[in-house]
């Protein structure tokens, strides 16, 4: 104890440092969790919540009982499955070509884009998708398929576009984020590695084959993880807004955040809506731990933990 007392003492100014940090992760991370009974009550408000009654597992029954329960889970995976292969193609491409461009202007560029409010950058997606998209005066029916001669496409009622453009305006708002991760990766490789691959001869993609992509694979192997963790919880701003609430899209583009929030103001049950977040929060660990299990026993060193 006095050892710990003397430690504390001599690093005090860095535990200062720390708590504005810990502060943080207490309110924001751990202190909502008290929420999480709210999940197996039937929430009335004039009862508060210790005194509302308890239904166990009943608020669960909502995602597994009602017909859309496949069609939501379904659509929420396999979303997600498809957004974490672009992330890891796509951005890592660029990052690459970035790289060996040394274009540092466009990296900025996205390092800015980055920063920006997510709110503001999926209200930027949202407007110029239904610029694009307008069914009257968009750009796409207007300047590019009308002038071809073809007739022009109702986009916000054709479902089975949508499994299509969604992942391309997901992989637009995300690319400068990604990129921008990957590409401090690239450019933390030391140069030695790829003058000695010139010199034995190689080409630019053995290079990037070889050394970049081994390299940074710690960095992938993390950002996939997380990724998997979130794989039943969609982006709701991209599923929500992008497609502006049409019904006739439902079954391409509904997803169990889409979902919920529509039964909640519906009917009000927060209970419901709690037990969804509990749902997916806890399917999400489930699957980090696998993944992770599954990393460390293919490769121990770039386990997450």
């Amino acid at each position: 104890m006095v050892k710990f007392i003397r430690n504390v003492r001599k690093d005090k100014a860095l535990l200062l440092l720390l708590l504005p940090g810990v502060l943080y992760l207490i309110l924001n991370n751990y202190m909502p969790m008290f929420g999480l009974m709210i999940a197996f009550k039937s929430i009335d408000y004039s009862k508060g919540i210790w005194g509302s009654d308890w239904v166990g597992f009943k608020n669960f029954e909502f995602l597994f009982t009602t017909r859309d329960a496949w069609l939501i889970t379904r659509n929420t995976v396999l979303y997600n499955a498809v957004f974490i292969v672009l992330h890891l193609v796509v951005p890592v491409a660029f990052a690459i070509a970035l790289n060996e461009l040394r274009l540092r202007l466009a990296a900025r560029f996205y390092q800015s884009v980055m920063f920006l409010p997510y709110f503001l950058s999926m209200i930027v997606v949202s407007y110029l998708g239904y610029s694009l998209l307008n069914s009257e005066y968009g750009f796409i029916n207007k300047s590019v398929l009308e002038p071809l001669g073809f007739d022009p496409v109702s986009w916000y009622t054709k479902s089975e576009l949508w499994p299509f453009i969604l992942p391309l305006v997901n992989i637009w708002k995300t690319v400068g984020y990604y990129s921008i991760v990957y590409l401090a990766a690239v450019i933390g490789i030391d140069n030695e590695y790829y003058e000695a691959a010139l010199i034995d001869g190689a080409s630019k993609w053995q290079q990037i084959r070889r050394i970049t992509i081994p390299l940074i694979k710690p960095v992938l192997i993390v950002m996939t993880l997380l990724q998997v963790g979130k794989i039943f919880n969609a982006d709701f701003g991209l599923f929500y807004q992008v497609p502006l609430d049409s019904g006739a899209l439902f079954p391409t583009t509904q997803v169990i955040d889409t979902y919920v929030y529509r039964a909640l103001l519906t009917l009000g049950d927060i209970g419901m809506s709690s037990a969804a977040g509990l749902y997916q929060s806890f399917v999400g660990f489930i699957l980090v731990l696998t993944t992770n299990y599954i990393v460390r026993r293919v490769d121990k060193e770039n386990a997450l933990f």
